[in-house]
């Protein structure tokens, strides 16, 4: 069912929740108002769930924990608020998860790192705080990590050395302190690297000078020394 890329306004009826053969629903781009039903949970054979670029309101329904076949969830660029549902661990076939530009807030939930099939996570231009979960290491099929402007705190979790097929990690504009972890080193495949806009401290990891194939590198606006 796909009615992307029209001019739909009003909620999203709870009879959506009818439709359980369905596997690909896209109501992006439209005007699409109101909260997301929870009844969306009971479409569990969809694999491909967008979302994105409405004007949806209110929390992520745990519900949303059910749809265990899902492999693309975007629910970008609404106004989505709340917390990032544990139950979003419970989406183990996952390969691509976009939360971005909404006014989410809270802690991002450590079972994120359940979803090991993920190849890319983003995040960007929430509100959410905390540190970055340590098992976002677990992660390791991820290409793009984007957790770019919001306000998370803490250090960078050493395990993200894990994450040895990243070619994207975009960290920039958060509140994060600490050092640089020497295990970014193992990140080889990186292209580009942004952890600008944040309070780290202490020195440039002479480790940094393995990731050859780094295109773009910037560590502007913090307190490095040495």
């Amino acid at each position: 069912l796909m009615l992307n890329d029209n001019q739909l306004t009003g909620s999203i009826p709870p009879e959506i929740g009818n439709l359980t053969n369905l596997t690909y629903l896209r109501l992006d781009d439209n005007q699409l108002t109101g909260s997301i039903p929870p009844e969306i949970g009971n479409l569990t054979n969809l694999t491909r769930l967008y979302l994105g670029s409405n004007q949806l309101t209110g929390p992520i329904p745990p519900e949303i924990g059910n749809l265990t076949n899902l492999r693309y969830l975007y629910l970008d660029d609404n106004e989505l608020t709340g917390s990032i549902p544990s139950e979003i661990g419970n989406l183990t076939n996952l390969t691509e998860l976009g939360l971005y530009f909404n006014p989410l807030t809270g802690s991002i939930p450590p079972e994120i790192g359940n979803l090991t099939n993920l190849n890319y996570l983003i995040l960007t231009g929430n509100q959410l705080t905390g540190s970055i979960p340590s098992e976002i290491g677990n992660l390791t099929n991820l290409t793009e990590l984007r957790l770019h402007n919001n306000q998370l705190t803490g250090s960078i979790p050493p395990e993200i050395g894990n994450l040895t097929n990243l070619t994207y990690l975009n960290l920039w504009n958060n509140q994060l302190t600490g050092n640089i972890p020497e295990s970014i080193r193992d990140l080889v495949e990186l292209v580009r690297l942004d952890l600008d806009v944040n309070q780290l401290t202490g020195s440039i990891p002479s480790e940094i000078g393995n990731l050859t194939n780094l295109t773009y590198l910037n560590l502007r606006s913090n307190q490095l020394t040495g």
